[in-house]
């Protein structure tokens, strides 16, 4: 996707016409609310509360990982963001909208905090991402790419980081 982006390839082309089709077919206030569910003062809440819960079950490790993944996420982002310097939809002169650091804020916090509280919010951390994308990109504010390259990268930063605490847990465990 990275690669498509950079060099304005055919699915870099196709995400652009698809966006054009996309942009303001629902009231501007509608698509303003959803983008709104990736903004930090929204995310990070809903993930710290969640850490909360998690130490205050005993999960402290959990919750650290979770907060490291939150913490990754402006630190991998902003350089990406430098890097492809993407256009964006509605505002052709500016750049750094590849990859969307709202989507990428939902999926850490709202997969995070679902992974912290029950496995069983997942669907809810699922769809709470997936409106926030949809109004980015219906909104204009970001290309679909944008989107779901963050989701991408959202999961992949849970992953790793999920797979540092297990590690690190059977280490103790077995240590």
């Amino acid at each position: 996707m990275t690669w498509q982006v950079l060099v304005h390839g055919p699915l870099a082309r196709l995400d652009e016409r698809v966006s054009r089709a996309l942009v303001d077919t629902v009231p501007r206030p509608l698509s303003e609310l959803a983008s709104d569910l990736g903004n930090m003062t929204v995310a990070l809440p809903v993930l710290g509360c969640a850490m909360a819960y998690a130490v205050w079950r005993g999960r402290w490790r959990a919750a650290v990982s979770a907060g490291l993944a939150m913490v990754l996420v402006p630190l991998l982002v902003i350089p990406l963001k430098e890097w492809t310097a993407r256009p964006g939809p509605l505002e052709p002169w500016a750049h750094g909208y590849y990859p969307s650091g709202h989507t990428a804020t939902a999926t850490v916090a709202y997969f995070g905090a679902a992974l912290l509280v029950s496995n069983r919010l997942v669907p809810v951390a699922a769809v709470l991402t997936a409106v926030t994308g949809t109004g980015l990109v219906l909104r204009g504010y970001h290309w679909p790419l944008d989107v779901v390259a963050s989701l991408c990268l959202g999961l992949w930063i849970l992953a790793v980081s999920s797979s540092c605490t297990n590690r690190s847990s059977s280490r103790t465990a077995t240590g």
